[in-house]
Parts: structure tokens; sequence; C-alpha cells
């Protein structure tokens, strides 16, 4: 008898693209490991992409069309859609509807949009979320290249001498390639490594250099490097002359900047800026990784085309070990770019300002319109919700009411806009909540296409689980709302695979070497070569193998053939608000993902952070009367967001981190972009989400609280709360402003206890303690744990107690808080991969392991995707501190 095989699909968090073996059980469980034959990860996986399986549970899910909040059937819902838009576009224009899609998408949903969008509603107004995270390096590419080529591949980072990380926190948001880097260097030790970060962040533990830059500082460092490598005759001047323009007027911009003003832009000293400088310019293998921290800034692409200059005047591009690369932050980023998903480009890599390039796509398509310009990118497209220009969105596999700046007035708009669409697969968001139409779509592990990695390289997700309920893939509800808008014979594709083959035509389309992106050798790709496609990089001509790297001979995408030097601003620098004097950073952790939908149902995942948090320097944290684990208010003088306190000296004095994940789904108050203003790039138009004038106070509780259910309470009447799964049930940190006049009263309502059940109950008024736990025969239902200061019970036996037997006898110790005999308390998890405290870690260290690899042979921590083992490495440093005083 033949043994079923795993499903060969793509993981659906970052850009690295990993390839994922998936095999569902009877049960509905799903297994899921790497694939040991993808190029992009080679068997690893990070911490999110090893518990894929935890978060394809239906208990969320978003199953039937629903509008007005009333379940309606797939042809009522999509008349509905159709007619809504059509009538918008009668009476207002093609302009007066919008479309916000999602790098969360696969090419071939992505493609549909965009067709339908700009060649047959006739407007540019689709824009994505990638143009919160990639767009300026989309908008650097194509100011230096011509087009937005991505010019080396992960190879380079295991043949390099030199790597030097942007903004970068590759440990954590990109762990498989940190993984690579680190492989690479224990094989050959003389490979350096600087990061250039505000934070030192875990990723900090792996390099030779770390340089903590000031917020937005990196124009100024490479304008900086660039003069150097001048002055010290590393330009590669056959490169310069023959391949590229510009280089003399650039130059002399940059040496109109002299040293003085780089060190104060940058923060860093003159020796500190002289050891960097000096190994670029010796080093010929560099490569120059960077991510949100140069591309989430109002000076982004400015950064992207400085980095690239440099690599232009040393030649250092497209070959083996050289070259800028922009690591993507979405799985499907890339494709979304393919496709034209951004407001500002065709399809294809073709672009509204060429000469030719609309007709182009207009007779490929045989559509009755072509958008003739740019639509409105994702903050210019909210603001239009705004204020009536756009009165009709659909909004496909995001949650804008998070992720956008100034998210508290994007709910504001999206709350009085006339008509909106979200396409999602979870039935509650925090924007699923304002839509006046709500659609089913399938999820990962239900749909088959597409995705595009960092490196260019082209990859299927392929369906392995049953759609649920009446879901639907986006590229075939999309589908039949353009054929109920008239639109029919254009999309009348039956399967992923024909969408595939109409964009690879359209890439190949009078396509003559003039345009990067051709994958014109899958035109005619059949359905069943289609469901075995290999994973490969473009381009891939008609007759032609991949292209494994750009531009090692020149040959750009220019009307000319070459490169483009960029003159770069550097800006002042200088920010005067006394009422605002901090810095906020934000961005991702090493667990967590986007808006928690997905990584939110794991309780492996939500153990590492259970909680929003501002990590804050130590000597800030003094100064204003803040301690470690209390609750802060973070502000701006139109927001505020309320979170934990992390004191750490990781991060830069003067700066703070908050994570952008919390959601109202998950806290009372922590979306951090409601903070974040819409400044934008003014080229890219990519918010600037890490350079944020903020202020910082202790919010005085009267009463702290930990709790941990059974099931997760529809409501929390609480200043503070967050929300976290936990195996068995859900934990609660919860803050209160005063105390309450019947603690029982509330702990009997977050348990949503029933006449069966039987609560016992410890009270002490005059310190202020109170516990409570719920019991149903033996099972524990919930458990309220409530003091004056930040409750100390061992979280971990908490939630432990949900999954155990309880005896009558026996129920005390749960309001005694603490293990019984025997009970042990691991601590914080460190490990997410193997369920690793750091309590025992620590302990392991104190028995005799001295090294991350020893405590990897003990416990197995850090020994599957390796992002923790800056961590485990931090506690061993301790112990072996402590042991020698």
């Amino acid at each position: 008898m033949t043994m079923p095989q795993p499903t060969k699909t793509t993981c659906p968090y970052c850009g690295v693209g990993c390839g994922v073996l998936a095999e569902a059980s009877a049960d509905g469980t799903v297994a899921v490991s790497g694939d040991p034959d993808h190029p992009a990860n080679f068997g690893r996986l990070c911490s999110k992409g090893s518990v894929l399986g935890e978060t394809v549970a239906l208990d969320d899910r978003l199953l039937y069309p629903e509008v007005g909040g009333r379940r309606v059937s797939w042809n009522a819902a999509l008349d509905f859609v159709a007619s809504g838009f059509s009538k918008t576009i009668a009476e207002h224009g093609p302009d007066s509807v919008a479309f916000y899609v999602s790098g969360q998408l696969l090419t071939e949903d992505y493609y549909v949009a965009n067709k339908l969008m700009k060649g047959f509603i006739g407007s540019a107004n689709i824009d994505t979320n990638s143009r919160l995270c990639m767009a300026s390096s989309v908008a650097g590419h194509k100011r230096a290249f011509g087009t937005d080529t991505v010019p080396g591949c992960y190879e380079d980072l295991e043949c390099a001498d030199l790597i030097v990380l942007v903004g970068s926190n590759l440990a954590w948001c990109h762990p498989v390639l940190y993984q690579r880097i680190v492989s690479a260097k224990e094989k050959r030790p003389s490979m350096k490594i600087v990061l250039i970060d505000p934070r030192r962040t875990m990723t900090a533990d792996l390099a030779e250099m770390h340089l903590p830059i000031k917020p937005d500082g990196d124009v100024a460092l490479f304008v900086g490097l660039l003069n150097h490598l001048a002055d010290v005759g590393a330009i590669d001047d056959a490169f310069v002359s023959a391949h590229t323009t510009g280089f003399e007027g650039t130059l002399n911009t940059a040496q109109s900047v002299d040293a003085l003003t780089v060190v104060e832009r940058t923060g860093l000293s003159h020796a500190r800026l002289k050891d960097f400088f000096d190994i670029f310019a010796r080093t010929e293998k560099v490569v120059t990784i960077f991510s949100q921290g140069v591309n989430q800034s109002s000076c982004g692409t400015d950064k992207v085309n400085a980095i690239i200059n440099c690599h232009l005047a040393t030649g250092r591009i497209g070959k083996p070990g050289m070259g800028p690369f922009s690591i993507t932050g979405q799985p499907n980023a890339m494709g979304g770019r393919e496709v034209g998903g951004l407001a500002n480009t065709l399809a294809a890599h073709m672009e509204f300002d060429r000469v030719g390039d609309g007709d182009r796509v207009q007779r490929f398509w045989q559509s009755p319109v072509i958008a003739a310009r740019a639509g409105l990118k994702a903050v210019d497209m909210f603001r239009a919700v705004a204020d009536g220009r756009i009165k009709a969105i659909w909004i496909m596999a995001t949650n804008p009411v998070v992720s956008m700046p100034d998210a508290g007035d994007v709910e504001d708009a999206l709350r009085n806009c006339p008509f909106v669409v979200v396409s999602d697969v979870i039935a509650k968001t925090d924007t699923v909540r304002h839509a006046h139409v709500t659609l089913p779509a399938a999820a990962w592990g239900e749909k088959s296409g597409t995705v595009t990695n960092s490196e260019r390289r082209i990859s299927r997700q392929r369906s392995f689980l049953p759609l649920p309920g009446e879901a639907q893939p986006d590229w075939w509800i999309m589908c039949e709302v353009a054929k109920r808008m008239g639109f029919g014979g254009a999309f009348a594709f039956q399967s992923p695979s024909e969408i595939f083959a109409e964009h690879a035509a359209l890439s190949a389309f009078e396509n003559k070497g003039t345009r990067d992106f051709d994958i014109g050798a899958f035109s005619n790709i059949s359905g069943d070569d289609f469901d075995a496609l290999e994973p490969c990089q473009w381009p891939r001509r008609i007759g032609e193998s991949s292209r494994i790297r750009f531009f090692a001979d020149g040959n750009f995408f220019t009307p000319d053939r070459k490169a483009r030097f960029v003159n770069t601003r550097i800006g002042s620098g200088r920010r005067e608000l006394s009422a605002f004097p901090l810095t906020l950073n934000t961005g991702r952790i090493r667990d967590h993902w986007h808006t928690l939908t997905r990584t939110g149902k794991s309780q492996r995942l939500s153990q590492h952070y259970g909680e929003p948090f501002a990590e804050i320097h130590p000597e800030d944290a003094s100064r204003y009367g803040i301690a470690d684990a209390d609750l802060v208010r973070v502000s701006t003088g139109s927001a505020a967001v309320l979170v934990r306190a992390l004191i750490s000296p990781r991060q830069q004095r003067g700066s703070i981190f908050v994570p952008m994940h919390w959601t109202d789904q998950f806290s009372s108050k922590a979306r951090v972009d409601t903070l974040v203003p819409s400044i934008v790039d003014p080229i890219s138009g990519q918010p600037a989400s890490k350079n944020v004038a903020v202020r910082i106070e202790r919010f005085v509780a009267e009463t702290y609280g930990f709790a941990v259910l059974a099931r997760k309470p529809e409501h929390i009447d609480a200043e503070y709360w967050a929300l976290a799964k936990c195996n068995g049930g859900w934990r609660i940190e919860l803050g209160f402003a005063s105390a309450r006049e019947d603690w029982a009263a509330f702990a009997n309502a977050l348990f949503g206890s029933s006449s069966d059940a039987d609560t016992i109950a410890f009270h002490d008024r005059q310190s202020a303690r109170y516990r409570f736990a719920c019991y149903r025969d033996e099972t524990l239902l919930g458990a309220v744990f409530l003091a004056p200061e930040p409750v100390a019970v061992s979280r971990d036996w908490a939630v432990a107690q949900l999954a155990a037997a309880h005896q009558r006898a026996a129920r005390f110790r749960i309001i005694a808080g603490r293990p019984g005999a025997g009970g042990a308390d691991k601590g914080a998890t460190v490990c997410s991969c193997f369920g690793v405290g750091a309590n025992d870690i620590a302990a392991a260290a104190r028995r005799g392991c001295r090294t991350v690899a020893d405590i990897g042979e003990t416990l197995q921590a850090g020994t599957n995707c390796g992002s923790c083992r800056a961590e485990i490495k931090t506690i061993i440093e301790a112990q072996n501190l402590q042991a020698a005083e």
C-alpha cells in the first residue's frame, strides 16, 4: 500500500519563501516540516513556519457571505457587490472606487484584481499593503536600474565576505536567512557582519560591528561612505564609465557633506565611521541587506539609492557575493509588484510614464479602457475615503484599521464610507467590523497558486485542505463580480493555472529584452504542468533557463542601458518637540506576524511575548519613573496606547520600540499605528513608521490581574487587558485604574459561570488581594489573580492547570497561586519551537552548559529555527557572571 505523500507548498509568512511539506490527517490536524529540496530554505523553518499546523483551525473563520451582518447566498452577495460598484462608477466615475489588496494574496489573485481595476473599471485606484513595507525599495530600484529589479540571490549571502545589515533584524524577521548566514559564517569564520540599527537587536549578537545609528541617519552614513570610497581609490572606474551615468554630479553633491555633518546626523563617532568605511572599502564581496528600517521612512527612497550608489561606484553588483539586496516582508510582495498591484505601476513591470506601455497592456487584455495615470497610493487612498472622493472600497486580505498610519482616522473613514466590501478569512477583525459586505476567502492550505520571494523565485502554494463552509479563492470571487459588471469574457478563468499562463504571456508580450520581468516560458503552461511546477527564478524567457543575477555586465533597463547614480538628500534631522521627547520605532517581533490573525491562534507563538510592550532604555525608564513590568501610556498629541514596560539596554537612549501586532481583538488599547502620522516618503508614498515623536508616562494601576480561561471571553471590563492563546484556552493580563466594589462579579463575568459550575475564592481586603477559581467537575474553567502590584503567579504553571484534572481536595492549590510539591516553573518561554523557558536554560547553564550548542544538545532549544540563539547566549552569560561573582 502506497503511503500518502505530503503536499509541497510554500510558507505564508515573510518574503523568504520557504518550502513547506504539509500533511493533513483525517482528524483535521496538519503536520508541517521544512522542504529539504526547496532552494530558499533547504528544510529549515522558523518558529512561525514550524507551527503552521496550529493555525488552520476553523473556530474564528469567516465561512459564509454576509450583507449587513446577515448571512446570504453567494449569488446575492456577488450581485450586491457588482451592483454597488457599478452604480458608484456610473454616478461618480471610475476614480470613485478603489481596491486595497495585500501581499498575502497569491499572484493569480493579484493579477485578476489589477486587470479588473486598471483595464476594465478604468482607474488605477488599486494599492496594496506592500506600500507600507516595500514601496521605497521599488522606487529606489526604478530610479537606479530603470525597473524594479532585485539583482542578487540568497546564495550571495553565503559567498559574501562582508554582509552589511541595514535596518534589518534578520534573526527575528527573516530567521531562515539568518540561519543561512550563521551556517556560512561557521564554515568561513573570516566572514564579517556589520549591523546598522538604532536598537541592539538579537541580530547584533552575530555581528562583529554594531552601529547604533540615529533614526533616519542612513543617507548621511552612505553619503559619507561614498566620499570615503572616492578618497581611498575604491571606485571601479571602468564599471562606472561603461555602465552608469551621473556619477560625477552625485559625488560632487556627496563631497559637499563634511565629516562633521555625517557624525552629527548618524550619531556615530569618527572612529566607528572609519572602521565601517574601511572594511567596506577593502572588501570586494559585499552584500548590503536592507529592510524596513530603510524603507519605512520619510526619506526611504533616498536611503535605498544611497546604498545602491555605493555598490554601483565599486562595481559590486550582480556578481557572486556582491550587491544591494532588499529583503521583502510579505510572502507575495514581489508577486504583487510583478502584476502591477501598486497604484503607480502597470502590469508586468510596465509603467504609466513609459511611452507605449499603457497601449500595450490594453491591446493584450483587449480591454475597453486602460487607466491613463497613476492612482492613489495607500495613505492618499484612505484620505480620499475620508473626504468622500472614494465612495466604494474593496479590501482584500489585509487589516488597514490596524496597519495603516493614523489608524484611528482610517477607521473613521471606513465607518463613514457608503460602501465597504471586505474579503477575509477571519470573521472578526478591526476592519471587518466596518464592512457592509463580508466575503469568505480561502486561506493558506485551501488555496492554490504562486508566490514570488525576495530573490525573484516563483514557488507554488498548493491546497491540501478542503474549502471550509462556502469559502472561495479570491480570484474566483473577483471574476464572479467582474462577470456581473459586464466583463465576463475577460474573466472566464476556470483555474489559477489559466491566470498564471495569461500573466506569463503578458510578461513576454512585445518584450524583446527591454523589460526585466519575462516569464514567457510559461505562457502555455498546462494545468498538470502548473501543478508540478518547481521553484524557479525569473526571468524565464521562452527557450531560456532562469537568470540568477542581474547587472554584472551592466545592461540595465534604462533607455541607454546604463544605471543612474541618484543625488540623495540628508535633511536636517532636527526636531523641536519638547512635549514629545522620545522617538517611537515600530516593528515586528520574533513569533508574531502582522495583526495576529494567524499567529494569534497558536499557543506556542503566544508564549514568547504574550502582551504588547514598550521597550525602553534603563536611563529613560528611570527619568520617567518607570519600573520593569509597569503599565505605560505612550502618546502623541492625538492618540495613545497602553502597554507593558520592558526595560532593556538593547534600546537606544531617547527611543522606544513598540510592536505593530496587537489589535482590538487581542488588547484593550495597543493599536500602535494610531500613533504613527501619515508622513510619507515623497517619491514612494511609503509611510514613516519608525521615527515618531512621542512621550511616555507610567499608568497608575490601582489593581493588577492575571487570568487563565478555558474559553475566549466576549468582553473584558478593564482599562488594560491583553489576551493570548495558551494550551487549553486563553491567558489574560489585566490592569485597573481603580478597584472594583465587587471583584467576584468581575470574575464570574469573565468565567461566564453557569449553574453547574463551582467557584472558590480567597479575599484579603486589607492587602487588596483576591483570587478566584471556577470549576466544572474536575475541570478548571478559569482562575483570576488580583493584587495591588503586578501579579507574581507563575504564568506557565497557571496555564498548565487548564489541562489538568482537579480533585476537590486539591483545588486550594490554584488559589494559593503556586505549584504543589514537585512542581516547577520553567520561566518565560525563550524557545517557542520546543517550549523551553528561561529558567530551564539558566538551570542547564548552572549544571555546566557553557555554550548555545551545549543547551541545544541538552534541551533542544535553538536547534530548529535558531532565532532564540541570541537570547540563550544572553542567559548563559548572565549565569556565568553570577557564578564569577
